[in-house]
């Protein structure tokens, strides 16, 4: 059983506003269109992958996938659906034609496996497959900007892809096809020549990108960092989020010492997928010689603003067996909050002992543990 796979991509995607076309437009790092044909490729049932393209976008677009050996470019039309007919008449020319074929939206990068598992055992099933969502929205038709009715929510769906069909079936559709026909899906095409399709149901998160604000989602990382400074011989306190606090004995280090803060900026630096905090502050440069931890806090916001990022809150674990630590925590929060510009609320401290067990235990020295969350600004 041959199943192939189309994907119109020759639109320009004008209401994004962007100067060039919207799937050749990065998504956190990827473009929106190898996102789409990734998904495709890495499903076992799936062969030729036909991508509809403007000529213009060609040299781009052949770049771009290079590495997909089953990827065709084929020319695009004027409109969608002239797209589709032209990738299903080069599928038509092989010397297998497909016995299926899934049509896909190239502007819906987030297409899971299942939903193409699904849309292909619905397929084999009934003959058709037409991925969807119930409507959960009241839903009214307007004339000059006013109520006029009210439609049937039961009985209302929202329409997505991937829309999948027997492939001579679909092919004999859009053969048929005049002018005066409009259609703005592969649906519309085989409910007038050929049959009522079949749905399925897909998810939530199978979203089209139309508009600018649709690539501005927000997105989010997680991270952690984890630092242990030992005791030394001298000192009167240790330095815990900017706090002095009264100690036998201070923490050795290059810096103050700061360890609850080097542990949070670790976890924010990997959260961004940058290095550690030893590549932008060396414990070998004189300039960080008994440097504040909060000032080089500052500086890691800025480094992770700078990719993108803002810091949604942080969690963070003490574990020493002495000093106490209880009564400072709410100035540690307050100083966190402070420099990385969130609430209070956003931070959490907590401080314990390790039970007398191992160096922890024995008072050599303090570990902190932070898990922090950075949201896209």
């Amino acid at each position: 059983m041959k199943i192939c796979a189309v994907i119109p991509a020759a639109g320009s995607g004008s209401r994004t506003g962007f100067e060039q076309n919207k799937i050749l437009q990065n998504y956190d790092g990827i473009p929106v269109l190898r996102r789409t044909v990734s998904a495709f490729a890495a499903h076992e049932q799936i062969g030729t992958i036909c991508v509809c393209i403007r000529e213009c976008d060609r040299a781009e677009i052949l770049a771009l996938l290079s590495d997909f050996p089953n990827v065709r470019l084929v020319r695009g039309g004027a409109t969608r659906t002239e797209s589709v007919k032209n990738a299903l008449e080069f599928l038509a020319k092989e010397q297998t034609p497909p016995d299926y074929v899934l049509i896909h939206d190239a502007a819906r990068p987030f297409v899971s496996a299942k939903i193409i598992r699904d849309c292909i055992e619905t397929l084999r099933s009934f003959g058709s497959a037409v991925c969807s969502l119930p409507c959960t929205d009241t839903l009214v038709s307007a004339s000059n900007g006013m109520v006029c009715g009210k439609l049937d929510r039961e009985s209302t769906f929202l329409v997505q892809t991937p829309q999948g069909f027997s492939f001579p079936q679909l092919l004999a559709a859009y053969r048929k096809i005049t002018p005066k026909d409009v259609f703005t899906d592969d649906a519309g095409v085989f409910a007038k020549y050929v049959a009522p399709p079949r749905l399925f149901t897909g998810e939530r998160t199978n979203i089209k990108l139309t508009f600018r604000e649709d690539f501005c989602m927000a997105q989010f990382r997680t991270g952690i960092g984890i630092d242990t400074h030992a005791f030394g011989t001298s000192g009167d306190h240790i330095t815990l989020g900017g706090v002095k606090i009264p100690s036998e004995r201070g923490l050795i280090a290059h810096s103050d010492g700061d360890v609850l803060v080097h542990a949070v900026m670790d976890a924010l630096l990997s959260a961004a997928g940058l290095f550690d905090i030893g590549h932008y502050f060396p414990d070998n440069e004189p300039q960080y010689k008994d440097a504040d931890s909060l000032v080089l806090l500052a500086k890691a916001k800025v480094l992770i603003n700078k990719e993108g990022f803002a810091v949604g809150n942080i969690s963070a674990a003490i574990v020493a067996q002495k000093p106490k630590l209880a009564p400072y925590i709410p100035q540690i929060k307050q100083n966190l909050a402070h420099v990385l510009q969130i609430s209070e609320r956003n931070i959490g401290i907590s401080a314990g002992t390790n039970e007398g067990l191992g160096y922890l235990g024995r008072g050599e020295g303090i570990t902190v543990t932070a898990n922090v969350l950075l949201r896209s600004k």
